[in-house]
């Protein structure tokens, strides 16, 4: 990277939302609770699907990585960004803007593979449920998991390769909260149409072929449960509803960002979008995934029965050492 056509840049400046001090104050609240709520939701949705031999199926497996991917691209932007809101001058290297580029479209990436094969997964066990058992193998399962990554590495490496071997030579000012794409083009003192391109192809691939994947699996789901079970036509439709809310902000926002035509973009406007994908998605997608799901309802049930009971047993332990009568016993 070369600044003035001179000197080599070994920073960046994030603008970030605001230089206001109660703004600042009042976005690291929010962030910080946003951050603490994603990392809670998602970790219990881990460790519920871990420990609870009910659970021990393809689509919790799914479920399980989509919650270990929420975490880690909120874990690659959020902290960065609570940072920013408390230091005078918001500046971040150039190896760690970089990494943090890579490891955000990463996840990213992978996540929408994540959530086509959740899907399809749908899709066998509703409209094909006596081929699911062996469709749906553990060998499939690995393979679409490790495709979901692999895919997500080589996008994320093709994307920053194609960003940062551009000379950044007019300003070090991103005007963004963290290091994505567009904004960092806007830097650049060279022709930026074939990283442009890159970039817009690479997105538009991933996010357009999943979102087919997604809506026609949904939507075979929808139809075969109205013909089969009219019964369940309301629980159905309030089910994939909710989890079409979350790919619709999901999808919907990523589109909005990476694949607007340059003359018609807004580093502004899609600052704020951008909240909804790396931000917003991460933090709902425990709420939606499993709190409106009858199974990871009953496994957290379990668990905290499982807890109550060891408390309770604990606390009896502690009355008899002391030579206190059990609960229940006194009198």
């Amino acid at each position: 990277m070369v600044e003035d056509n001179h000197t080599f840049a070994s920073e960046f400046i994030l603008l970030g939302f605001t230089n206001q001090k109660d703004l600042q104050v009042t976005c690291f609240v929010l962030f910080l609770a946003i951050y603490v709520v994603t990392l809670i939701g998602n970790l219990g949705v881990i460790l519920l699907i871990r420990t609870d031999l009910c659970l021990r199926t393809p689509m919790y497996f799914f479920l399980s990585h989509l919650s270990l991917l929420d975490i880690c691209y909120s874990s690659t932007i959020i902290p960065q960004t609570l940072q920013s809101f408390l230091v005078e001058r918001k500046v971040i290297s150039f190896v760690s803007c970089a990494t943090q580029l890579f490891s955000f479209a990463t996840c990213a990436t992978s996540e929408c593979y994540v959530l086509a094969a959740m899907a399809y997964d749908r899709y066998m066990a509703i409209c094909k449920p006596l081929l699911y058992p062996v469709v749906m193998s553990q060998q499939l399962c690995l393979g679409m998991l490790a495709g979901a990554y692999l895919v997500g590495g080589i996008s994320a490496t093709v994307y920053a390769v194609s960003i940062f071997r551009l000379p950044f030579c007019q300003s070090k000012k991103i005007n963004h909260f963290f290091c994505d794409g567009p904004p960092l083009l806007a830097l650049s003192c060279s022709d930026t149409r074939v990283s442009e391109v890159t970039v817009s192809t690479l997105v538009g691939f991933n996010v357009l072929s999943t979102l087919v994947i997604i809506l026609a699996s949904y939507l075979s789901v929808l139809s075969n449960i109205l013909w089969t079970y009219p019964a369940s036509r309301h629980k159905a439709f309030s089910t994939c509803a909710s989890h079409l809310v979350s790919i619709v902000l999901y999808y919907g926002s990523s589109l909005f960002t990476y694949l607007r035509p340059v003359s018609r973009r807004s580093l502004g406007h899609e600052k704020v979008v951008s909240v909804l994908y790396s931000v917003a998605v991460p933090m709902l997608n425990p709420l939606i995934y499993s709190l409106r799901n009858r199974d990871m309802r009953n496994a957290m049930r379990k668990a905290k029965g499982r807890v109550l009971s060891s408390l309770s047993i604990h606390g009896s332990w502690s009355a008899e050492s002391r030579g206190l009568p059990f609960p229940g016993e006194e009198g």
